[in-house]
C-alpha cells in the first residue's frame, strides 16, 4: 500500500498529521510531505483515516 499526496491540492490544514502522525510529516509551513515508503499492513487503517481527514482530498491511499 502506498500514500500519494497531491501537493498542489494540499492547503496545509495538517489534519492528516493530527490523525496519523506516524505516517504524515509536515514541512515548516504545515503542508504534508510525500511519503516515500510503503505502508505496512498494521498502518493501513491509520493511512486511510489520515486520507479521510484531508478536507481537500489531496491524499490517495492505494
Amino acid at each position: 500500500m502506498k500514500i500519494t499526496i497531491d501537493t498542489k491540492l494540499c492547503s496545509g490544514h495538517a489534519r492528516c498529521a493530527a490523525t496519523a502522525p506516524q505516517l504524515f510529516a509536515l514541512d515548516d509551513s504545515g503542508y504534508a510531505l510525500p511519503l516515500d515508503e510503503e505502508v505496512t499492513p498494521e498502518q493501513e487503517q491509520a493511512a486511510r483515516d489520515g486520507a479521510r481527514a484531508c478536507p481537500e482530498r489531496a491524499i490517495t491511499v492505494q
